[in-house]
């Protein structure tokens, strides 16, 4: 499950986003695996039954946010798909790849106009990866 900042504001009538406690009291449930909270260009945090942190985003400069969400998502199914092991909730520091892969997504896809034009090649999200840890 994946909630923005405002949505956690909206589903916890009022409850501070920023409070692993609110999202864990009012979100996360024992048949969720993962809860992700976007936090736009900032980072995002993971939740899990068994640990929990934050991923920092990419530093660009946003042309249109349009699309970021949705290529965010793309960006962590893709990663998903790719390694074929749903046991990816267990591995903390393969889910903290797996969430700057998708980070990258949403940050280059800011970059242009459009939300369909604008998503990034798998190059371009490795390069930009690779410079943010540079």
């Amino acid at each position: 499950m994946r909630v923005s900042e405002d949505e956690i504001t909206f589903l916890t009538e009022g409850g501070d986003p920023y409070d692993d406690n609110v999202v864990m009291k009012n979100l996360f449930h024992p048949i969720l695996k993962l809860l992700i909270v976007t936090e736009g260009p900032a980072s995002c945090r993971y939740y899990t039954k068994t640990f929990k942190g934050r991923v920092p985003g990419i530093k660009v400069k946003p042309v249109d946010t349009t699309g970021a969400g949705d290529a965010f998502v793309g960006g962590l199914l893709s990663s998903l798909s790719l390694t074929s092991d749903l046991n990816l909730f267990q591995d903390e520091k393969r889910l903290r790849e797996a969430l700057a892969f998708a980070n990258a997504c949403g940050a280059l896809t800011v970059t242009e106009r459009g939300a369909i034009l604008a998503l990034p090649t798998k190059q371009a999200i490795l390069e930009a990866l690779t410079k943010h840890h540079e």
